[in-house]
């Protein structure tokens, strides 16, 4: 390979929210790779920092080229500059939205379990969440039609919280499921926000479909929010952009953004996101390629090595969902002597709480994500293989300590 993922990286002390933790302490939680961004971005930067003058930044026509040939090339959707407005981060861009599209009291849908920052979006701006669960079976999330059309029929549910590719389950949604979206979403009047932040992490051979692109139906009811951040890993560079094809609600949804002061770039964040779409199309198929690797160790080590969970089979993100309902594991042998003679509910002790107390590994918890999703556990996939056989080998050590307890 060109690219090198396999060295590790020492994060600890440089300010990253994943890494703030004790030495003993294994993170694989936050969704952000421990992989040092392509050479082509740094590089870039590089440049802009010797031009040693970092004053007030406008929006290029360089950074919309950028984006429309990405996705025209890509994933086969044309966009036009007219649609595209800049913004810091999906998750602003979210919230914003919601604030500007809504009053208070009203619902906004979302499918759970799904990304938990969705629910701050929405209860944070004096709305209530709707949850539309996923089905679950054997072994696979599909969405519930009949659930989400009862939803959206309330007058009561303004918007839809789509997530596409879906985290945290790695769904990749079909044409045919994204489309019914569209349709039930003109037919009861509600706008379809849909986050597509994951949607380079796909498997090599598979592909995404972005939403818009979809049908006209869905064209007119989307609000697409994208970013080369999680793709790239430049994050903490808060540069990302909103699609909005149809004229009436881009105007609403670009002066909430405005409004809020999330529509402008630090000297930074354009030319990160130019030069990961203009020259990061080799990296990224070189991680693609390393991430599906790392996601097949992890489900053979997990189907051989701990049998008792269950690794959810998914063709998109870095982020492995494990369905831990059949882990049986002793809450006791974890309790320190002051817990255990009454300061800690032992029943309040979650898989994950469990897991970083018997090992040091740091997953996501389950149940913030809704639904069924405290049968849950979110591991982070996007590291080094030293890095990964660590967190399989801590997995498998809380699990087997719980075999014959």
């Amino acid at each position: 390979m060109k690219y090198d993922f396999n060295t590790p990286v020492n994060r600890r002390g440089t300010g990253a929210s994943k890494w703030d933790v004790p030495e003993q302490v294994l993170p694989m939680w936050v969704a952000d790779m421990d992989f040092k961004t392509a050479p082509e971005i740094i590089e870039a930067l590089k440049k802009r920092v010797e031009h040693g003058v970092f004053g007030y930044t406008d929006v290029e026509q360089r950074w919309y080229d950028a984006y429309i040939n990405w996705w025209d090339k890509r994933h086969t959707f044309k966009m036009k500059p007219e649609w595209l407005i800049f913004c810091t981060g999906v998750i602003p861009a979210i919230s914003s939205i919601v604030r500007k599209l809504t009053t208070p009291n009203e619902k906004v849908i979302i499918q759970t379990p799904v990304y938990n920052i969705f629910f701050n979006s929405i209860l944070n701006n004096g709305c209530r969440v709707s949850e539309s669960q996923l089905k679950y079976e054997n072994g696979v999330f599909s969405m519930d039609f009949e659930d989400i059309e009862e939803k959206m029929s309330d007058p009561m549910a303004t918007l839809f919280i789509l997530c596409n590719p879906q985290n945290p389950s790695g769904n990749i949604w079909s044409r045919e499921e994204l489309a019914r979206i569209g349709d039930l979403a003109e037919k009861y009047n509600v706008t379809v926000i849909s986050d597509e932040i994951h949607c380079d992490l796909t498997d090599p051979g598979y592909e995404y479909i972005p939403f818009a692109s979809v049908s006209e139906a869905c064209r007119k009811v989307s609000i697409t929010c994208m970013a080369p951040t999680k793709t790239f890993n430049i994050a903490g560079l808060q540069t990302a952009a909103v699609c909005v094809p149809d004229d009436f609600l881009r105007f609403k949804v670009w002066r909430g953004l405005n409004t809020d002061e999330v529509a402008e770039p630090n000297v930074f964040a354009c030319e990160a996101a130019a030069t990961a779409f203009e020259k990061g199309g080799e990296w990224l198929n070189e991680l693609r390629a390393y991430l599906a690797e790392n996601k097949r160790i992890a489900h053979e080590f997990i189907e051989k090595e701990i049998p008792e969970l269950r690794a959810i089979a998914s063709h998109a993100t870095y982020l492995l969902w494990i369905d831990v309902s059949n882990w049986k594991y002793d809450v006791n042998s974890v309790l320190t002597a002051g817990e255990k003679n009454g300061d800690t509910d032992a029943k309040d002790l979650t898989p994950a709480d469990v897991l970083r107390r018997k090992t040091g590994l740091f997953l996501s918890d389950g149940n913030i994500y809704g639904g069924n999703g405290s049968s849950f556990l979110r591991m982070n996939l996007a590291c080094p293989k030293v890095t990964l056989m660590d967190g399989l080998e801590r997995l498998k050590e809380a699990v087997v300590s719980d075999r014959a307890s």
